[in-house]
């Protein structure tokens, strides 16, 4: 796919990165000083983009491969970024993701495109615009792009200054990304080191261990044939992509850059964005946003989608239907994916729209536990994904990611898993500023099972 095909879905002359804002736009962050909004704004326009426009190009390619049914999705990452992540808990994340990507590759036998929830994951869309402690009620925490976690009222008001330090944030994430997957720490040869102690130790860490051996093993032998990292890159460094949900419009449109190269319109922010389950109405603000730019983007899609919902979205998203342009990630619950999920492969199948298919299973199965920690059973997180494969083959179409939230750190926030985490074992780690999320060994234990699915596929 050339350059020049993806000037096709341009948004149009009726479209604009700021005509957004003639439109109804949910989750916005109730700001207390317009002019300090527009001065962030301003600010962020002025500096260099985040991602390039060949890079985001580059990624649309390798999801059309997807579509098409040749590759799989991994898309991962912390539920809510936070300004505090230090160096090593960020390379301990990707180093969990690079872990799943080994497994999915060398166990479900496909291509993978990893893209991290990650270097701009800094706002969340919350069920309830306030939060109350005893007496005092306060605007929820929004992510640290809008608040503080803190619980009072000068941490809980949006300040539009974090605009600004997400900027900043998220380029010294991207910086050491880089580095790690560019500069050695993703050779192939490094697979057994990254075997961590919390990892090594549980059943899963085991496997991983044994496919490990195997994998140095057939280096060794491809070295003695002369096939080394010095004339084959792939097995020196990865290719790593980085998205965020679109949520806050304000960062989105002082980050969007016209490409020097086509003219045409990206959202420097991320190489992928996407829309939320509760920000994807069709005459909403961010769905007008995002069709205008030429980055691959994603949509959330519930329970509550009808078909006729998505084909629109297909449409105002993809008029062009380019391969790899749009993915819609299911997020039904493990109950309801295989009854709800078969009608829009179907619809989306006949109609022609080449998308690619990706499962959040996450986020339809959580719950609130006796404890009081809202939580997640890994059963039901493998219970959707199971279900998702299963809907795919009853429709005959491919079954084409996954996308969990997951961290690096030894937390303890989604219940089961190989080592059987209880309720009782929440509060030992239970460290997310928003949602529940996996930890590494957990992590491990699922690429396992998903690689199993993938495997039966072919």
């Amino acid at each position: 796919m050339s350059a020049g095909d993806l000037t096709l879905f341009a948004g149009g002359s009726d479209w604009s990165p700021s005509s957004w804002r003639a439109k109804p736009a949910m989750h916005q962050p109730a700001w207390p000083d317009q002019a300090e909004v527009e001065q962030a704004g301003k600010a962020l326009h002025d500096l260099p983009p985040l991602v390039f426009a060949g890079e985001a190009r580059a990624l649309t390619g390798l999801l059309g491969r997807v579509a098409n049914g040749e590759a799989f999705l991994l898309q991962a990452g912390d539920c809510a970024e936070s300004f505090d992540s230090s160096a090593d808990s960020i390379r301990d994340k990707l180093r969990v993701i690079l872990q799943m990507a080994i497994v999915l590759t060398y166990s479900g036998g496909v291509p993978l495109v990893k893209v991290g929830r990650i270097a701009g994951q800094f706002a969340k869309p919350r069920s309830s615009p306030t939060e109350t402690v005893g007496d005092l009620e306060l605007t929820s925490f929004l992510g640290h792009m809008v608040n503080d976690i803190g619980f009072s009222e000068a941490e809980r008001l949006p300040d539009p200054r974090r605009l600004l330090t997400a900027y900043h944030r998220a380029a010294s994430t991207l910086n050491l990304l880089r580095a790690f997957t560019r500069g050695g720490y993703a050779d192939l040869s490094q697979v057994s080191s990254w075997n961590r102690e919390f990892v090594a130790t549980s059943p899963a860490g085991r496997r991983y261990s044994q496919m490990a051996d195997e994998i140095d093993r057939a280096l060794r032998f491809m070295t003695a044939c002369g096939v080394t990292a010095a004339n084959t890159p792939q097995l020196h460094e990865v290719e790593f992509y980085t998205s965020h949900e679109a949520l806050v419009l304000d960062y989105e449109e002082a980050l969007t850059r016209v490409d020097s190269l086509t003219g045409d319109t990206y959202d420097c922010s991320a190489h992928m964005l996407w829309i939320g389950e509760r920000t994807r109405q069709l005459d909403g603000a961010h769905v007008e946003f995002l069709r205008g730019v030429h980055n691959p983007l994603a949509c959330k899609i519930g329970p509550t989608a009808t078909t006729d919902e998505v084909l629109t979205l297909c449409e105002v998203l993809n008029p062009r239907r380019i391969p790899g342009r749009l993915t819609f990630i299911t997020r039904m619950g493990a109950g309801k994916v295989e009854t709800l999920l078969p009608p829009l492969l179907r619809a989306v199948r006949d109609s022609g729209h080449p998308v690619a298919w990706a499962c959040d299973p996450m986020h339809g199965n959580t719950y609130t536990s006796s404890s009081g920690h809202k939580t997640r059973n890994f059963d039901d997180v493998l219970a959707e994904i199971s279900g998702f494969f299963a809907a795919h083959t009853a429709c005959d179409t491919w079954p084409g990611g996954v996308h969990v939230e997951l961290t690096g750190d030894a937390v303890t926030e989604c219940v089961g898993g190989a080592d059987d985490i209880s309720h009782e074992d929440l509060e030992q780690a239970f460290e997310t500023l928003c949602d529940p999320r996996l930890n590494g060994r957990q992590s491990v234990d699922l690429a396992f099972r998903v690689a199993e699915m993938l495997s039966a596929r072919h």
